[in-house]
C-alpha cells in the first residue's frame, strides 16, 4: 500500500504521470520486505525551491545536492520524483537491492534513473517524453 504522503506528493506531478507513478509505487512497494516503505519525498517544486536546493553547497553550508538552478530541473515541470525508503520507521538514502528494485521498477516504464548520471542522484527518476528543458522552458508540454 503507498503511504498518505507519497500519493499527495505524486498528486503535484503532471497530470499526463499521476496514474502511472501511483501504479509504479504501487508495483515496487508491493517488491518490498516488511518494514520497509518506498516514500516520495519531492515532486514538483517551484522554482524558489529548486534554487534553494542549488545554494545547498554553494551559497549555503551541506553538500551539493543538485546542479539544475530553478528553471533547470524536471522537477519544476512536474516531471520528476525523488524517493528515499522508510526502513523500520527511520528514512534511509542507502543505495541497496531493494533500492535498486525500486529504481528498476521506473525504468521498466521508461522513467530514467539519476542513479546512471556522472554526478549521481539515486534518489530521481524523470519521465520527460523526450522533452528537453529547453523545450519546456519554450512552453512546450507532454
Amino acid at each position: 500500500m503507498i503511504d498518505a504522503i507519497s500519493l499527495q506528493r505524486i498528486d503535484t506531478l503532471n497530470p499526463r504521470l499521476i496514474a502511472e507513478a501511483k501504479a509504479i509505487l504501487g508495483e515496487a512497494q508491493a517488491a518490498m520486505p516488511t518494514g520497509v516503505t518506498v516514500r516520495i519525498t519531492h515532486a514538483l517544486r517551484t522554482v524558489a525551491e529548486q534554487n534553494a536546493l542549488f545554494a545547498i553547497g554553494r551559497t549555503k553550508p551541506g553538500r551539493k545536492v543538485t546542479n539544475a538552478r530553478g528553471g533547470d530541473s524536471f522537477h519544476n515541470y512536474g516531471l520528476a520524483l525523488d524517493f528515499c525508503l522508510i526502513v523500520n520507521g527511520k528514512a534511509s538514502f542507502t543505495v541497496d537491492a531493494n533500492w535498486l528494485k525500486v529504481i528498476e521498477t521506473f525504468e521498466r516504464y521508461g522513467w530514467e534513473s539519476g542513479h546512471h548520471w556522472k554526478f549521481t542522484d539515486s534518489p530521481h527518476v524523470q519521465k520527460t517524453f523526450g522533452l528537453s528543458i529547453a523545450d519546456l522552458k519554450g512552453g512546450r508540454r507532454p
